[in-house]
């Protein structure tokens, strides 16, 4: 069986994934340290978002609905603002998932070689 080519646009999601996850769980830890109900929910999705980006580049094609769903539950909760947040999480989703269901993209994740 051949090697699996990672696109390009993949890596760069991922990693992403990967900064915003880690970025968001340290800035956002001060809101966990009373154990409050938000603060421990905000940290499970900045988790999420870390999980996603490294299965991702391990080619998991559950990363990539993960990925997904993190971002389509960031466009739920925007609706409350549809100008400054839904509009902008709405486009960062199509974005995303113009990334991941490619072609390229689907052969990555669900284990298939590039024809030579």
């Amino acid at each position: 069986m051949g090697e699996r080519n990672r696109p390009l646009s993949v890596t760069i999601l991922a990693c992403i994934y990967l900064l915003v996850g880690t970025a968001g769980f340290f800035y956002h830890f001060r809101e966990l340290l009373p154990l409050e109900r938000d603060g421990l929910i905000i940290e499970f999705t900045e988790i999420l978002a870390f999980v996603a980006g490294v299965f991702m580049l391990r080619g998991h094609n559950w990363a990539r609905w993960l990925a997904l769903a993190w971002m389509a539950f960031h466009v739920a909760i925007s609706i409350s603002d549809p100008v400054r947040k839904l509009l902008p999480h709405a486009v960062i989703l199509a974005i995303i998932a113009w990334i991941l269901l490619r072609p390229a993209a689907g052969r990555y994740f669900l284990g298939q070689t590039q024809p030579t």
